[in-house]
């Protein structure tokens, strides 16, 4: 058992300031004082704008109101990712936060789908996702907490300023008692348990029982002090390399994310309400530096603020996530890019398994044990997923899509996609963050259906299935007719002032 009673965060952005605020009400009844150390000279990395609908929740806890957070952080709606040419160039289609239709009998929906296709209906399985046409239309209403059916159910993220939500989280934490320094870290002194203190630029050092990595991709504690380790994902994916670029926003603000598939790698744009986030992820062995820059200001209309950053990376995650007396949160666990926006959600994962480990203020061997594990399924799972966006492209007018549609995949995603070709089953692991739904809107986007589904689907009276599904388009039709737009919605609730 190891007592703690002061806890040292080392680097701010939103990682460190979510893991001060979340964990300043966790210990509020306890002695553990809580200090984070940062620079104000050191930036961060600042791109991870979109999120998915845990985010809301996290922050629900902290007691904060959805409006409330839009207003402050210039946020958006976010129903979804709109994929533009990642199966093959021309085409598109919707990952939503959603259902798609009604199961029944206990058999999933897209089974009925399938059959009313061999029966000569053309209808789309987005046709049944309310989601899906939310997002088409550009329109926006908050999800009825009693939904009536299954036809209803769809969720909602943010797209939002990071730094702005940093800032939130940062005086939340220090109205609930964190203390801030601001400095350079100069040195850290190790010992048997781990980290013992920090060193910092003006002579002063910070002593701590527990410390929290929120250091970024150079891991200062994790990896610089400890050597923990990487586990190194680049052959399944290649991207390796990104630029980032603010820009003016013209036009209406859609309730979606845009990722555009190109050549070698990828382009996002972002929606906030004065402007856009945009960027290119891609693989340099395929694509210079220079040429994906290029890249990324050909594809974007509106003026840059700011000329293009870089980053380089590497996919993959810390052998430990914690390590010691020393927890990796954010970029310094690992990195997956941010195709699905699961950067920050992977930073809500480790701060409520941080919890979890603290029912009393101490910790054991057994509690960094389960926190490891489920670490590593959790960071496999997330890549899995995204590992499938690249395998299921029919792309062929470049090295890295003709790479990726032939590399071997994982164990456990090769089984989980020879299961759903077979027969149709979405097979859902533990810990994962993405649920059928989600699966199955990747796996139809990229027209990668079942050899057979449900049998006992055959027994249904056709006239009455066409019937049946033909009142869900209508249902979701009529209740997308009715809805309000994105820009109004926003407008009329949480419009924030321009930036200075």
């Amino acid at each position: 058992m190891h007592k703690v009673n002061s806890i040292v965060i080392v680097g701010g952005g939103t990682a460190g300031w979510m893991t001060a605020a979340s964990l300043s009400k966790h210990f509020r009844k306890t002695d553990i004082n809580i200090t984070l150390v940062e620079s104000s000279e050191i930036g961060t990395v600042g791109v991870g704008e979109a999120t998915i609908p845990t985010l809301r929740r996290f922050y629900a806890e902290l007691g904060m109101d959805d409006l409330a957070v839009m207003k402050a952080t210039q946020a958006t709606c976010k129903l979804g990712i709109q994929f533009e040419g990642w199966r093959k160039p021309g085409e598109s289609f919707i990952h939503p936060f959603g259902l798609y239709g009604q199961k029944a009998n206990g058999i999933e929906f897209h089974h009925y789908w399938m059959r009313l296709k061999e029966l000569g209906d053309t209808s789309a399985l987005a046709d049944y996702s309310l989601g899906v046409n939310l997002a088409k239309q550009s329109k926006f209403i908050e999800p009825s907490p009693n939904p009536p059916s299954e036809l209803s159910v769809y969720d909602w993220a943010l797209h939002f300023d990071a730094a702005l939500f940093a800032k939130l989280m940062r005086e939340y934490a220090e109205a609930h008692g964190v203390t801030r320094i601001d400095a350079k870290i100069d040195a850290v002194k190790c010992g048997a348990e781990g980290i013992e203190s920090l060193v910092l630029g003006d002579g002063r050092t910070v002593s701590g029982d527990l410390f929290i990595d929120c250091s970024g991709f150079k891991g200062l504690l994790i990896e610089q002090a400890l050597h923990t380790g990487y586990h190194d994902w680049s052959e399944w994916l290649v991207c390796d390399s990104a630029v980032a670029v603010q820009s003016t926003r013209r036009g209406s603000a859609p309730p979606y994310t845009v990722s555009r598939a190109h050549k070698a790698g990828w382009q996002w744009r972002i929606p906030l309400q004065h402007r856009a986030g945009n960027g290119l992820v891609y693989c340099s062995r395929y694509l210079s530096d220079d040429e994906a820059i290029t890249t990324l200001k050909d594809n974007i209309d509106d003026e840059l603020l700011h000329e293009p950053r870089h980053f380089s990376f590497t996919a993959g995650r810390r052998k430990l996530a914690w390590n010691n007396n020393c927890i990796a949160v954010g970029l310094s666990a690992g990195f997956l890019e941010p195709l699905e926006s699961t950067s920050i959600a992977l930073i809500e994962t480790a701060i409520e398994k941080i919890r979890r480990a603290f029912t009393k203020p101490w910790y054991t061997a057994q509690g960094v044990a389960q926190f490891n594990d489920l670490t590593a399924q959790e960071y496999e799972r997330v890549r899995d997923f995204i590992i499938l966006h690249y395998k299921l492209s029919q792309r062929d007018d470049g090295e890295l899509w003709r790479y990726c549609r032939d590399m071997p995949l994982p164990d456990m995603l090769r089984e989980k996609v020879a299961a759903f070709r077979a027969r149709g089953d979405l097979i859902r692991y533990p810990i994962e963050i993405f649920g059928a739904p989600s699966w199955m809107a990747i796996y139809d986007g990229f027209h990668y259906l079942p050899e057979q589904y449900d049998e006992r689907v055959k027994q249904m009276n056709p006239e009455y299935l066409q019937k049946a599904l033909g009142e869900m388009r209508q249902s979701v039709a009529s209740a997308v007719a009715s809805v309000q737009s994105h820009d109004d919605f926003i407008a009329e609730h949480c419009a924030a002032d321009a930036p200075a």
